[in-house]
């Protein structure tokens, strides 16, 4: 198997699958407790804590473990929007946003009250900082953008958006689920006030995340019970997932110019020969601003479902867009805000790679994609068999 689907999802590292299995089975100690097997459990929270804030260059207090991604975006969002209510309703985010920001506004909107100003973005795919400034008001609370397309991998310029929102007083939240771990990422630098990530994006477990929460910033309680999280999150800790989690981003922080190096290299390698070698195909995102490992390929006049289901076929595994979206029928909406018609969203394919990525694999999935592209265009209505 050919695994090029690295921003749906990443191997666990061995590292990380191992570090999970004391916590599963001989150290199962709640952390709240106060007996030996349970300090054993609270101090492996803790060290995972202090790696993740490290990284960030955050207060440990500043990091709260969640489920990921989505609960850290809706949890950023809805609370920003509490917390800020008597100031006012109006909040500023993307076209592209992920799916977790994007009905998150869209229940603020419909349910709370909220008023939401949607940010173009230009062809490939990032906003411009002044259409953001232009719509701020007095009523505006909360700025919220992605650090990087999960789609077609551009980055956003999210250090003159912290800038600005923090000259207006305003909470800036970004989405950093493809970012972390794969980028250094300082929050000061960046005047990031919340930043949402998920561990199974950078060779840690599903279903654990964290939220950074600046301190000060009024964000209050996800969920009422216990003290734990800092009395932000009650409820037993997955520490398991936790541990697993601060493994890989200790890796991921070891590891990064290396594998940024690495990754981009063959990126544009891969790029390169598709572009080359296969009539009719164009490349997404910005040339440069983008993610190390994200290439999206539209392929003309085809469906990327047809190309999917051979490459699979082929033991070769990609996306077709976001994996959050899987079995929608609908074309991509950051491919639209883009301004691409909707054919060209249907054929757009994204792969995307990891450090563990070889040139072997990828000159494999050429191969195979010249083949089957062949193939399907032979079949198009009008072209001579």
């Amino acid at each position: 198997m050919i695994y090029l689907d690295n921003a749906a999802t990443t191997r666990m590292s061995p590292e990380a699958a191992g570090a999970m299995i004391p916590f599963l089975t001989e150290q199962y100690g709640n952390p709240s407790s106060v007996y030996q097997l349970a300090r054993k459990s609270r101090e492996a929270i803790r060290r995972s804590r202090e790696c993740i804030s490290k990284m960030l260059g955050a207060a440990p207090e500043e990091i709260i473990f969640t489920s990921g991604g989505t609960e850290s975006d809706n949890w950023a969002l809805t609370a920003a929007f509490e917390a800020c209510k008597e100031k006012g309703n109006h909040i500023i985010t993307s076209r592209i946003e992920h799916p977790a920001v994007l009905r998150t506004c869209e229940y603020l909107e419909r349910v709370r009250g909220a008023r939401i100003t949607w940010l173009d973005v230009d062809a490939c795919g990032r906003i411009d900082p002044a259409q953001a400034e232009a719509a701020i008001c007095p009523e505006t609370i909360l700025l919220s953008v992605m650090f990087a397309n999960n789609e077609v991998g551009t980055l956003q310029p999210v250090a003159e958006l912290g800038a600005m929102a923090r000259g207006r007083g305003i909470l800036f939240h970004t989405d950093a689920v493809q970012a972390f771990g794969h980028l250094p990422i300082s929050v000061d630098e960046l005047g990031i006030d919340m930043l949402s990530a998920s561990g199974h994006k950078f060779h840690g477990p599903k279903g654990c995340g964290f939220l950074y929460l600046r301190k000060g910033s009024g964000i209050g309680a996800l969920l009422h019970g216990g003290g734990q999280e800092f009395n932000r999150r009650a409820g037993t800790e997955n520490v398991p997932g936790i541990v697993a989690m601060g493994v890989a981003a200790e890796q991921a922080a070891e590891a990064m110019e290396e594998r940024i190096a690495s990754e981009t290299a063959l990126r544009d390698y891969f790029a390169e020969r598709v572009l080359q070698e296969i009539p009719d195909v164009s490349c997404n995102g910005h040339p440069k601003l983008r993610l190390p490992n994200n290439i999206s390929c539209t392929f003309h006049g085809l469906s990327a479902e047809s190309i999917l289901i051979m490459l699979d076929l082929q033991g070769i595994c990609a996306s077709g867009g976001s994996a959050c979206s899987s079995g929608s029928i609908d074309p991509s909406h950051v491919m639209l805000a883009m301004g691409r018609p909707r054919e060209e969203a249907f054929g757009t394919v994204r792969f995307t790679i990891s450090h563990e990525t070889t040139r072997e694999e990828l000159d494999r999935t050429i191969e195979t994609l010249k083949m089957i592209v062949g193939r399907l265009r032979k079949n198009l209505p009008g072209v001579e068999r």
